[in-house]
């Protein structure tokens, strides 16, 4: 009769493993055992390495979050890229109550190709801080189910959501030479707003990624007659003859801004800004003195109008170029009178 004779298997037992070993030469049961060992050592050294690589080239293993909280690892992943997770927290206090900022790292590949952002929660309380904006690519709370800042090729910031006070954002600014994503730096700082917001227990309905971004502000020429973009705004000619270009933003919402500079003179600048976000700042009580129109004085170089039951703030500032203005009033006029026009205020003047 036929058939399989004992110990000789003809699958992957001991016994066909034995076989096997003993038609590559491996003719002692000293020179197969050596043998099975090394096998299972070459098998664990593949295993290690596997663990290694997925290690290095993913957040298998790291955490989901970082930063107190504020920044998920997801969104990190979804503006710098695949890769292991990692945090450096510097300050004293604490980023949710804007007393500390951290940074966020992402790490890919044996080599660890490092990439990284800066998270912090900025509390402001004048349009100084916004007046070189003027390239940024906007984002307005109306388009963008609330969510509402700015977006530049290294940075990002967004506004808190609305109850959770006025003159909160969260800026995020990425490390290294590497240009970002413009639009994703803007999801990561709403990701971390949203974040922010609950930890500080407020913004009940998480703001969502911006979909609409403005196109970012481009340097040209300055037209004297409509400075800025907006007609009836005017300067007056530059003496011996210094040209002027200026950086205007494409949307109003929720900011516009205008930065000027003299091509003739670096050191001589201007710029005109206005915040048309309510959020965008911690309102400014005017101050008790005769104002332009119906916009009343909160600060140096800054004044405060209601638009359609809202505030909106006008800020003007000059570093040597206030040469070029006959009269600052008349030129405050302007700005009031072009300005609010062009945001679709009431008449201010």
């Amino acid at each position: 009769m036929t058939g399989r004779q004992h110990g000789t298997p003809s699958d992957g037992t001991a016994g066909g493993i034995g076989a096997a070993l003993e038609r590559r030469g491996f003719t002692t049961r000293a020179l197969r055992a050596r043998a099975a060992v090394v096998g299972v050592a070459l098998a664990m050294v593949a295993a290690g390495a596997g663990v290694f690589l997925v290690g290095n080239l993913s957040n298998a293993f790291g955490p989901g979050s970082l930063c107190e909280g504020a920044v998920s690892a997801d969104a990190l992943h979804d503006a710098l890229g695949p890769g292991a997770v990692g945090e450096q927290k510097y300050g004293d206090g604490s980023l949710h109550s804007g007393t500390a900022f951290c940074t966020a790292t992402v790490s890919y590949g044996v080599f660890g190709n490092e990439r990284s952002v800066t998270v912090e929660l900025l509390k402001d309380t004048g349009l100084s801080v916004l007046a070189d904006d003027a390239e940024a690519r906007l984002f307005g709370a109306s388009a963008n189910g609330g969510a509402a800042g700015a977006a530049f090729d290294h940075r990002a910031w967004a506004l808190l959501p609305e109850d959770c006070g006025n003159g909160l954002r969260v800026a995020v600014r990425s490390g290294g030479d590497d240009r970002s994503d413009a639009r994703k730096l803007a999801g990561l700082a709403v990701s971390a707003a949203n974040r922010v917001a609950t930890q500080r227990a407020c913004g009940r309905v998480p703001m969502p990624v911006p979909q609409e971004l403005s196109e970012a502000g481009k340097e040209h020429d300055l037209d004297r007659n409509a400075v800025c973009g907006l007609p009836g705004l005017t300067f007056a000619s530059a003496p011996g003859g210094a040209g002027l270009r200026e950086t205007v933003t494409t949307a109003t919402d929720p900011l516009w801004a205008c930065r000027i500079r003299s091509t003739g003179d670096p050191a001589s600048s201007a710029a005109f800004t206005i915040g048309t976000e309510p959020r965008l700042l911690t309102a400014g009580a005017p101050k008790d003195e005769p104002g332009l129109g119906r916009a009343r004085w909160v600060g140096p170089g800054e004044m405060v109008a209601t638009c359609h039951g809202k505030p909106a703030y006008f800020r003007m500032s000059w570093d040597g170029i206030q040469k070029l203005v006959p009269d600052s009033d008349e030129t405050w006029k302007q700005f009031l009178t072009a300005g609010g026009r062009a945001i679709g205020c009431e008449p201010i003047m």
